[in-house]
């Protein structure tokens, strides 16, 4: 399964994964079970956050697999309450700490908190850590263009990766096509949306029974087609590899028109517009 996924190339030359597997409330012994039971299932790419409290959760399941560390890209991010210098330099320590962990392959701001106006600060501090060998490589999460033109302005850097609210419902389009013009990557957050939403849709149902896939498998599929690196998570072992089995068919151009006519200008799930939402 592991050879079947293909890999994208970041803007700083590092590789990683066309999909990859969220952990979001996967935490304790069961959570560690399941993260541990996707990355012995083929998934390489890992990604975890300070808030979600389960970077140690992440370093158990590494323990618990026998896949060489180098062969896996754990992610993980920096919450608002610690963006300026010193507090996420000291959080990106404290990160590497919970998850025993020498380097993350990749370390995001999770928002940007504009109200707060530290995330500068807390991006100086991430391409310090890439510098002392922390990071591998740094990225943004819920940045908007204005938010990353200010990063490179300040710092000459802009981030390798953007990871964005992005499914059926919020497909992103001009977000997107500002990433692709700047060299910046993609990546998907909640890719399935609100799972009973997307599995009821009749688009989508016709789509997967087109093509004798699940819903997920095609909207998975749907996300790798724009171009966009999606992070499902499930406990489920047969879930798991559903989902990674998405690089054996192709979606025609109609299938990709009938998901853009899904998408909807107040469709995000929880209202968190990265231009006033915070999170700390």
């Amino acid at each position: 399964m592991t050879s079947q996924i293909p890999e994208i190339t970041l803007n700083d030359g590092t590789r990683i994964p066309a999909i990859g597997f969220g952990t979001y409330k996967l935490w304790g012994n069961d959570g560690a079970a399941a993260i541990a039971g996707a990355i012995d299932n083929g998934y390489r790419l890992i990604d975890s956050a300070y808030n979600y409290e389960n970077e140690g959760t992440v370093g158990a399941a590494l323990q618990r697999t026998s896949v060489p560390r180098e062969e896996l890209r754990i992610a993980s991010k920096l919450p608002g309450r610690y963006h300026t210098y010193e507090k996420a330099v000291k959080a990106i320590q404290e990160s590497l700490y919970r998850a025993s962990l020498d380097y993350y392959d990749l370390y995001l701001i999770h928002w940007p908190n504009p109200n707060q106006d530290h995330y500068v600060e807390a991006w100086q501090a991430l391409i310090d850590a890439k510098k002392w060998g922390l990071i591998r490589s740094i990225g943004v999460s819920n940045f908007l263009p204005e938010h990353m033109e200010r990063l490179e302005k300040e710092t000459g850097v802009l981030p390798s990766i953007n990871q964005v609210e992005l499914h059926p419902f919020f497909n992103q389009k001009q977000q997107r096509q500002w990433h692709d013009e700047h060299g910046v990557a993609t990546e998907s957050w909640s890719p399935l949306a609100r799972t009973n939403d997307v599995f009821s849709n009749d688009t989508i149902k016709l789509v997967a029974d087109k093509h004798n896939k699940t819903a997920s498998q095609v909207i998975l599929r749907w996300h790798y087609q724009l171009g966009s690196v999606p992070i499902p998570k499930s406990a489920s072992p047969k879930r798991q590899l559903e989902n990674l089995s998405i690089f054996d068919f192709n979606l025609d151009n109609d299938d990709m028109v009938a998901f853009d006519k899904l998408t909807r200008p107040d469709g995000r799930m929880n209202n968190q517009d990265p231009a006033v939402y915070e999170e700390f």
